[in-house]
């Protein structure tokens, strides 16, 4: 690009400089920014300086002052602090559902966001190589479709698989169509899921998003409102164990004193929590599904269900089907 071209951009260029180069804890100086400038074929003058930093700050971004050395200049306030960027790269490399090589992508981008310095201090934080990650690509398009859909009031269509013994992808219903009405999308246990309702059911369904291949937007609007009229996923999640669907039931648990926390964690702060001569009870609206009945074994024998009473026969029987398996 031309030298006169990028004289007229100076004042993005001087930003850009700022961004990257500096931060809180890092200035530069009006020599060490004047050279910078140089670098992109554009000169300036010291006087000229002060009116793009006034501009600068005029338009929301902060450029900043400090003696140290001399008088040193940097961005203060950034739209992520460091805090942020690091949480938000622990995020993404912590999810499962997202594959590795988006993964780095979104990091890179991250890490971008930062100044050098800081991304220096996130780069230290990526360590995607060995962690568990989906094998479908296409999950990140996946969900901004599903998104699109809920947006438009419209219904899709998509293919469902699961992995075999091969590890090889087979369809469900012999790669047949689903059709579904969706509602809401939610991370749990790791896995991102659809929640739709789907009229040939007539219910409520879950889907893992990166076991949808070939998802298309429909014309037709979607169906279930009166089921999510007045739906509320975060109380919803409370109910669900591994997103495994199952009957809705009031269950009474009873445990040891020291499993309120993992009650808090799981179930909310709402829940009432009675003490008891040998510990605590509680009452929780659950999904009855084989994860929340391995969950509550998980912690036994500290932790039992106590009605009602279908519930605990059927607790009993997988103990007894798991004895078997163990002579």
């Amino acid at each position: 690009m031309a030298k006169s071209s990028n004289q007229k951009m100076k004042v993005l260029y001087l930003w850009k400089i700022l961004t990257e180069m500096t931060d809180d804890n890092h200035g530069m100086t009006m020599k060490e920014i004047l050279t910078e400038l140089n670098r992109y074929g554009i000169t300036a003058e010291r006087k000229s300086m002060y009116d793009d930093f006034l501009a600068l700050n005029q338009f929301g971004i902060s450029v900043e002052s400090k003696r140290e050395n001399g008088v040193r200049y940097y961005i203060g306030d950034r739209e992520f602090e460091l805090p942020e960027l690091k949480l938000l790269v622990d995020a993404v490399q912590s999810s499962k559902f997202i594959t590795r090589k988006k993964s780095e992508e979104l990091i890179r981008k991250i890490v971008s966001l930062g100044s050098k310095y800081e991304a220096g201090q996130l780069n230290r934080q990526v360590y995607v190589a060995n962690r568990i990650k989906t094998m479908n690509e296409s999950i990140y398009y996946n969900v901004d479709y599903i998104h699109t859909a809920i947006t438009a009031n419209q219904q899709i269509s998509f293919i469902y698989f699961d992995w075999n013994a091969k590890k090889e992808k087979q369809l469900r219903r012999d790669g047949n169509l689903y059709v579904v009405s969706p509602w809401a999308l939610t991370w749990d246990d790791d896995n991102y899921y659809l929640v739709a309702f789907e009229a040939q059911s007539g219910g409520i369904k879950h889907f893992r998003v990166d076991k949808m291949l070939h998802i298309t937007v429909l014309d037709d609007h979607r169906q279930g409102r009166e089921w999510f009229s007045q739906f509320d996923m975060a109380v919803y999640s409370k109910k669900m164990f591994g997103m495994f669907g199952g009957d809705e039931r009031r269950v009474t648990l009873e445990c040891d004193r020291d499993l309120a926390g993992v009650l808090i964690d799981r179930f909310g702060k709402d829940i009432i929590l009675t003490e008891t001569p040998t510990g605590l009870k509680v009452t929780v609206s659950v999904f009855v599904s084989p994860v929340f009945l391995s969950w509550v074994w998980g912690f036994s024998p500290r932790m039992k269900i106590t009605s009602p009473q279908d519930v605990v026969d059927e607790m009993k029987g997988r103990i007894r089907q798991s004895a078997q398996m163990y002579p």
